[in-house]
C-alpha cells in the first residue's frame, strides 16, 4: 500500500494497478537517468540525448515556475499532477511539507526517484477524485501547474473547471493561495 523511495513515501492506496497515461518508453529512459544519476548531472545528460522529452523532464529552468513565490518554511503545498517532479523539488525546498497526486504510477517513481532526499514530500499514486476526499483542509498553496485544463477529465459537472476550484478552495486554509 506504500513504498519509500529513499526519504519519499508513495501512498498507493487509490492505484487502480495500471497507468492510464503514459509518454511512452521515455518514462523508462527518465527512470534510469534518475535511478543511476545525481540531479547535478542532468544537464550534461540533457546535452548529450538531444531529446526534447528529457530536456522538458528534465530541465531545471521549469522550477522557475515556482521559485518567485513567496513561501514560508512552515508552509503546506498541494501539488496536483505532480507528473515527473519538474517543480516538486522546488516546492519541497520552499515548504516545509509538500503533497503530492499523480495518477501515473512510473511518473510518481520518477519523481521519488529523483527527490529522494526530500523527507517532507508524499505522493499519492491514483486519480485525483479518488485521493481528494482524504485530503486535508490546511494547504496553504495548491498547484495546478499543467494540469488544470485537464480539469473535464477528472471532474464530471457541467462546470468542472468552476466546481474544481471551488472543491479545492475547500483544502485551503484561510488566506492560503492556488497556483494555475
Amino acid at each position: 500500500m506504500a513504498e519509500l523511495v529513499g526519504k519519499i513515501t508513495l501512498d498507493y492506496k487509490h492505484y487502480p494497478g495500471e497507468d492510464f497515461y503514459c509518454d511512452g518508453d521515455v518514462e523508462d529512459e527518465l527512470l534510469e537517468i534518475v535511478k543511476k544519476y545525481p540531479s547535478a548531472e542532468y544537464q550534461r545528460i540533457i546535452e548529450e540525448r538531444a531529446s526534447w522529452p528529457v530536456l522538458y523532464h528534465l530541465s531545471p529552468l521549469r522550477e522557475n515556475i515556482v521559485d518567485w513565490i513567496p513561501m514560508d518554511k512552515d508552509a503546506k503545498v498541494l501539488e496536483i499532477g505532480a507528473g515527473c517532479g519538474a517543480i516538486t523539488g522546488k516546492l519541497s525546498e520552499k515548504a516545509g511539507e509538500v503533497v503530492c497526486v499523480e495518477l501515473s504510477k512510473k511518473r510518481s517513481l520518477i519523481n521519488a526517484w529523483r527527490h529522494q532526499e526530500c523527507g517532507n514530500v508524499t505522493i499519492h499514486v491514483g486519480n485525483f477524485k479518488d485521493v481528494e476526499p482524504e485530503l486535508p483542509d490546511d494547504f496553504d498553496f495548491i498547484f495546478f501547474i499543467g494540469v488544470f485544463e485537464y480539469g473535464q477529465s477528472y471532474i464530471n459537472t457541467k462546470d468542472p473547471y468552476g466546481d474544481w476550484l471551488r472543491m479545492m478552495r475547500g483544502h485551503l486554509k484561510t488566506g492560503g493561495r492556488i497556483v494555475i
